[in-house]
């Protein structure tokens, strides 16, 4: 195993904060007006994360956790980006850094931080600069999420292309045995993994089937074309007290004539893609109408990284080479998912394809710990949310840089959340009959 403080290993975590600023810069390289305003409640101004990105690194790569410690900001500013204090909805009107200033304070802390690296000793431990990465990137896809809410002109361009699909994988399933397998992660096998992919630990699964692909938007068409925002069986009394609340008749972004609008750009529905910003609720009702259900998390993690053949899990779906262009959609460059059926050589070991990008996948499962939890030195990172109204999503969208997915992450969200790149993938308990 590669020790702590090797070259190759301090050289891929320059690398991936190198990744992660250049991604939140392109991001953030907008006037003022675009940084400062509010474009949802749901989200923050892309300058209140742009300072908060930087912050989170000078208190956890420069103070070792400890906020008693003098940072480099002034403890009065440095406050207006405690995420726990300032909820989103109220964060532009607080007296945040102007966006040079955000700019420049960014740039100070990371020249530290890579002082800081270059003098990792042998017994000490990067987790926290891989977790400083992680939070920086999961940022960026926030500030995805808000800019392609914000109205108005494109910013962002059409995207780098994607390769096609291809015909007859949507709607069709795939089988997996019942049995056990290894669910979660341990250091060991994973020493970036979160606390909460934490520790591994054996279960029995029953068997079942899983969609091969996500659900496309030509298949979530047909069930809106069907009465299903009208028909209260297919959907629980949660979610069709909340359908009706938010007056929801489609997802996210779909017009009613066959088009959508994201990120300024208004275009027809590609029916070959995912469909994308629906919520827990709507993903459910979909399920319920198609006669099938959503996967649990842990179904949904044994079939994207067990092996049946060797008894031991995978550490991608389609084995151990790193994510390239040819096995997933990851990185946000492409500003969509691809069609389905694009990535044969990303299919796991039971054939399920674009288990990572592209789409996060509700489950019906809720956020809990497995059991052993251990909660990692940002102590708040998952604790505090066990327990609450969270759904699970698994996979990775196509916003989701590819050095920090892996099949034991684990997202959440609340039931009613679809700003965040959401999709849909089918269970059936038995062999499902194709609608």
């Amino acid at each position: 195993m590669t020790s702590p403080t090797s070259p190759a290993l301090r050289e891929r975590l320059a690398r991936d904060l190198e990744s992660a600023r250049g991604r939140t810069l392109l991001l953030t390289d907008h006037d003022d007006p675009v940084l400062l305003a509010q474009h949802t409640p749901l989200l923050s101004p892309l300058v209140w994360d742009l300072a908060h990105i930087g912050q989170q690194e000078d208190l956890w790569l420069l103070r070792a956790g400890d906020g008693r410690r003098e940072g480099l900001l002034p403890p009065d500013v440095e406050a207006l980006y405690d995420a726990f204090t300032h909820p989103r909805a109220g964060r532009a009107r607080l007296p945040l850094l102007p966006p040079v200033e955000a700019r420049a304070f960014c740039r100070e802390v990371r020249g530290r931080v890579l002082d800081r690296l270059e003098r990792l000793g042998p017994d000490d431990d990067p987790f926290d600069f891989a977790m400083v990465v992680s939070h920086e990137q999961q940022h960026d896809e926030t500030m995805l999420q808000a800019l392609a809410l914000r109205p108005g002109a494109a910013l962002l361009g059409p995207g780098t292309p994607l390769p096609a699909g291809r015909p007859g994988v949507a709607g069709s399933s795939v089988a997996v045995p019942g049995g056990p397998f290894l669910l979660g992660v341990d250091p060991a096998a994973e020493p970036f993994s979160l606390d909460n992919e934490r520790p591994a630990h054996w279960v029995d699964v029953p068997a079942f089937h899983i969609g091969r692909v996500p659900v496309t938007n030509a298949e979530f068409a047909s069930f809106v074309t069907d009465g299903g925002y009208r028909t209260p069986r297919w959907w629980s009394d949660r979610g069709w007290q909340h359908r009706c609340a938010a007056g929801l008749e489609r997802p996210e972004f779909w017009g009613p004539d066959g088009t959508r609008v994201r990120f300024g750009v208004e275009e027809d529905l590609p029916p070959d893609e995912p469909v994308q910003h629906v919520t827990f609720f709507e993903a459910e009702a979909y399920a319920a109408w198609a006669g099938a259900r959503l996967p649990t998390e842990v179904e949904w993690e044994k079939a994207a990284a067990w092996d049946p053949a060797t008894g031991r899990r995978r550490r991608y779906p389609w084995g151990s080479a790193e994510p390239t262009h040819e096995l997933a959609n990851l990185g946000g460059a492409a500003l969509r998912p691809a069609p389905v059926g694009a990535y044969p050589q990303g299919a796991s070991a039971y054939g399920a394809e674009q288990l990572l990008g592209d789409v996060w996948e509700w489950t019906s499962s809720p956020f809990r710990p497995w059991p052993g939890f251990r909660p990692m030195l940002y102590a708040d990172y998952s604790a505090p949310f066990f327990g609450g109204d969270y759904r699970v999503l698994r996979g990775g969208a196509w916003s989701v840089a590819p050095s920090v997915i892996r099949p034991s992450f684990r997202n959440w969200d609340h039931p009613i959340r679809r700003q965040i790149f959401s999709g849909i993938r089918l269970a059936w308990d038995d062999a499902p009959g194709a609608r």
